[in-house]
């Protein structure tokens, strides 16, 4: 069987500012650096197989900490990097509010819908994870993944069987573990975004961003 824990990374400046990140590589905050520790703290003395990250450096960072805590290799995993956000990225929610109304409004009412203009859509995230996810299932053992909240949550509604309208019905916090233990029968959620190790860090839950 596989424990099959997702991971979001740590908070970054862009997130405590509400702007769109996509691949933009915005490292870890100070906030988001105790966070990646906390979660390190989290994992010792746990028995883990496998640590995969995307490549952007807030994922990385967050994946080194934690491997280096349970002496695991990091690898990198080009499936798990961000929604790419294309004309989006690098801009504040408030903006594109402005200058994107109906696209946004459609984004929070049917985000399964939208291809974000430049960018991408949440089927092209989940047809790049689909394929990492049935072969990681095969791997005995805890596999732990360092992501980012939009790939984290599709997965989720791809591991629970929902399709991509039910993304905003899945919250995923800075920080924040999901679990699930995945047999050839089936898949059952065991743990979700759990952040009781962030009580000591002073974060504070960021509003679905």
């Amino acid at each position: 069987m596989t424990r099959l824990v997702l991971v979001r990374h740590g908070e970054t400046e862009w997130n405590s500012d509400a702007v769109y990140r996509g691949r933009a590589d915005v490292e870890l905050s100070a906030v988001g650096k105790q966070q990646a520790n906390s979660l390190a703290r989290r994992f010792v003395g746990r028995d883990v197989a496998f640590i995969g990250s995307g490549p952007l450096a807030r994922a990385r960072d967050t994946a080194q900490a934690i491997a280096e805590s349970t002496r695991v290799e990091l690898h990198i995993v080009e499936e798990l990097n961000d929604l790419d956000c294309g004309d989006w990225q690098g801009l504040s929610d408030t903006l594109v509010k402005e200058r994107y109304p109906e696209l946004r409004r459609q984004w929070h009412v049917a985000p399964h819908t939208v291809t974000l203009p430049g960018g991408e859509s949440l089927a092209d995230v989940e047809s790049r994870v689909v394929t990492f996810l049935e072969n990681i299932r095969n791997v005995e053992g805890s596999v732990l993944l360092v992501s980012h909240r939009v790939v984290l949550k599709v997965m989720a509604c791809r591991l629970l069987g929902l399709d991509n309208s039910h993304f905003w019905d899945i919250q995923i916090d800075l920080a924040g573990i999901t679990e699930f233990n995945c047999s050839a029968a089936r898949t059952v959620l065991v743990r979700h975004n759990d952040v009781s190790h962030l009580s000591q860090t002073g974060s504070t839950v960021v509003a679905d961003f």
